[in-house]
């Protein structure tokens, strides 16, 4: 009798570490696509992933729930050996999460029960619940959905004011043309589109030329030689203003 409920407690207990490892695997996935997609990252693969979590914690607690699987909260589970030094056997069982099993993780890792202040927490909660008549209870649960309710209206009206306003701005007329601006900065870089200025003999009373001497309109320079220095008279006084024809 002895012989077969250990190995009913041998075989129920690999099925646990079978699909514990599925769960863990699973957990290791979804905290890698946190760390390394976090800014791809769509919101339905993140619920994909808790869905697929959540079954298989379902999944588990199924199998734990079964007939055949003998009773775990009959059996106690004892540390033999405490040490504050490093095992590395246990390091390398665990992939590196717990290098050593000593008084202060033992509490941790072997806790089959929430802390006591977890605890004591929820005895207070269940005990307020059951002293809540149904009406109460009703009550309750139609402020919590008036307050959800007043929360989704607001969301989905800071929504709709968030697209109007993208939208608008997308529809607007922009304040700046890009064809105007590249002109201008041809026009003040090469002077491009500029009003050709005016040669001397095209010069009219606006544009103010300084006047050649007799001698420089006359005499040109003999061919094959340097051009001799052009003197210019410039003439002063009131009466000879040089926009005066």
């Amino acid at each position: 009798m002895q012989q077969r409920e250990e190995k009913q407690l041998e075989a129920g207990l690999d099925a646990l570490i079978v699909r514990v490892k599925d769960l863990r695997d699973s957990i290791h996935a979804f905290l890698m696509k946190l760390e390394h997609e976090h800014q791809t990252l769509q919101w339905t693969s993140v619920l994909d992933s808790f869905a697929l979590l959540s079954g298989q914690l379902s999944t588990l607690q199924k199998l734990v729930m079964k007939e055949k699987m003998p009773s775990l909260q009959n059996l106690i589970f004892l540390p033999l050996v405490l040490s504050p030094d490093s095992d590395p056997q246990l390091e390398t069982t665990t992939e590196g999460r717990v290098p050593v099993f000593s008084h202060e993780v033992v509490p941790d890792y072997l806790r089959t029960k929430f802390e006591p202040e977890v605890e004591t927490r929820e005895k207070t909660l269940t005990t307020q619940s059951e002293r809540l008549t149904p009406e109460a209870a009703q009550k309750q649960i139609q402020q919590l959905n008036n307050l959800c309710d007043k929360l989704l209206n607001k969301l989905n009206a800071a929504s709709e004011d968030w697209d109007s306003e993208v939208s608008a701005s997308q529809g607007s007329t922009p304040a700046s043309s890009l064809a105007d601006t590249s002109a201008l900065i041809a026009a003040v870089s090469f002077g491009k589109g500029l009003k050709p200025s005016r040669t001397p003999s095209q010069s009219g009373p606006d544009t103010p030329q300084s006047q050649p001497s007799p001698q420089a309109s006359q005499a040109g320079p003999a061919p094959g030689k340097a051009p001799s220095t052009i003197k210019t008279n410039i003439r002063s006084g009131a009466s000879s203003h040089p926009y005066q024809r």
